[in-house]
């Protein structure tokens, strides 16, 4: 059995985490139109995310197969590989934003990803509020999730 680390993400990690971030966004929201290119996407986490935000990343066997990204106190990112998903690391993810959030978390989901609402609900977050999507650049209808000790 491997180990799986969750560690602060390096600038050399963002194109891995970029690329985690496609594949599971693809797997989990095929409904969902991006409009953003992949290389868009990538050149984000290189230029915006990895540098200046708290971004995490977990590493098997010096693999990246999940990223998690906290913009203070709001979960901005949290995306696994999709053959990971259902193992725990998505758990072990949230302890920590817990852990780094410790008044609490808010952040958004897409109305159709049932999936992260059962797993955000799980995890103690209440949905606080629904929107038409006009908000986000995906123009998906969303929901607010909000995590309180």
């Amino acid at each position: 059995m491997t180990v799986v680390l969750l560690r602060r993400a390096r600038d050399a990690d963002a194109r891995a985490a970029a690329d985690v971030w496609l594949r599971s966004f693809a797997a989990a929201l095929p409904t969902v139109v991006r409009p953003r290119t992949d290389d868009d996407v990538r050149d984000y986490f290189r230029d915006v995310v990895v540098p200046s935000r708290e971004t995490w990343v977990a590493e098997e066997d010096g693999r990246i197969i999940g990223v998690m990204v906290l913009d203070g106190p709001l979960l901005s990112q949290l995306y696994l590989e999709p053959e990971r998903r259902g193992r725990g690391l998505g758990d072990r993810f949230v302890a920590l934003a817990k852990e780094r959030s410790p008044d609490g978390l808010t952040l958004w989901t897409f109305q159709v990803n049932k999936p992260a609402h059962r797993f955000y609900e799980r995890h103690g977050f209440l949905a606080a509020e629904s929107t038409d999507g006009s908000g986000n650049e995906e123009r998906e209808p969303d929901v607010r999730y909000v995590w309180r000790p």
